[in-house]
């Protein structure tokens, strides 16, 4: 899987209201970590909804953790 999550994430305002999008679905990046953060395991899933693989869930986290990791506090 080499694959970065640039190619598996899109963002579109006429999709889900711009919200980060697994490309050509309408699941969105916070669905999925919701979706774990409850403690569904990665196969559940892909299961419940088998436009997905995964991929498109690391790609999921690498998108978040992306995001965190440019998230900054800056003092007035």
């Amino acid at each position: 899987m080499n694959t970065s999550w640039q190619n598996l994430i899109s963002i579109n305002p006429d999709i889900r209201f711009g919200k980060p999008v697994i490309t050509g679905t309408r699941i969105c990046v916070s669905d999925i970590l919701s979706w774990l953060s409850t403690g569904m395991s990665f196969e559940e899933i892909i299961e419940d909804f088998p436009e997905l693989n995964k991929e498109h869930i690391l790609a999921a986290l690498a998108f978040a953790a992306n995001r965190e990791n440019i998230t900054k506090i800056i003092a007035a």
